[in-house]
């Protein structure tokens, strides 16, 4: 697996609510950072604006072996109910790709956390270009971080959602 092949992780959790009940969930962009361990905080751009496609939002995260970063995302992908999706970076060459899904599942919700990689550098191509032959090694834990991650949040707002139905 190469940065250069923009690969991909995903993870999805069923949730006992309706799709309209789950979307203010996943449009709240400070979700992650209050289930995962690496955003620490997103804001709005333009606080007014709200989640719409073109909406920007700035993150604060952390990794223990990086440190403190800032970034500003491009919401890329927005039909209410169904998904939201950033670009990290310049939306045109984003260094990630992340999407939030919700379909019909019975009574409840499919939730489906999905992120790429690239195909703009990120924190990892410096790494990478440092240690060439530990490329595969370097992007499969790094998805390993991020899928534990989107775990946690899928899994929290499973938790908030069903808590409110």
């Amino acid at each position: 697996m190469r940065f250069a092949d923009r690969p991909t992780t995903e993870t999805d959790v069923y949730v006992a609510a309706p799709p309209g009940q789950v979307w203010p969930l996943i449009t709240e962009i400070m979700a992650p950072s209050r289930f995962g361990t690496e955003l620490q905080e997103a804001t709005w751009v333009k606080p007014e604006q709200g989640p719409c496609l073109g909406a920007c939002f700035k993150g604060r995260n952390f990794h223990p072996n990086r440190g403190e970063w800032e970034t500003t995302s491009t919401v890329v992908d927005f039909e209410p109910e169904r998904r939201f999706g950033w670009a990290v970076g310049d939306p045109d060459v984003p260094s990630a790709l992340w999407r939030l899904e919700l379909a019909p599942d019975g009574d409840g919700t499919r939730l489906r956390y999905w992120a790429q990689m690239g195909p703009g550098p990120s924190g990892i191509t410096s790494l990478i270009e440092q240690m060439p032959d530990k490329e595969e090694r370097i992007i499969a834990r790094r998805l390993q971080e991020w899928e534990t991650n989107m775990t946690a949040t899928i899994a929290g707002i499973k938790e908030m959602a069903e808590g409110s139905a």
